[in-house]
């Protein structure tokens, strides 16, 4: 379920999800490999992610992808 508190700069991992083309269970993976990081105030059971990390995240994924 997705939160009613907006955050502007910010995504839920849900729209962090969608945005990466992959699903929940891989944007907690990226958390626990040190890929993204969740902002701060986040909690377990509500991620927040900084838009421009998962803008970095994704450019250099694609980046490494085309090399």
């Amino acid at each position: 379920m997705e939160s009613q508190l907006l955050r502007p700069g910010y995504l839920t991992a849900h729209q962090t999800a969608t945005a990466l083309g992959i699903g929940l269970d891989s944007v907690r993976k990226l958390v626990e490999r040190g890929h993204l990081t969740p902002a701060p105030g986040s909690t377990p059971r509500q991620r927040w992610f900084a838009l421009a990390d998962v803008h970095a995240y994704a450019t250099n994924r694609h980046t490494r992808a085309a090399a």
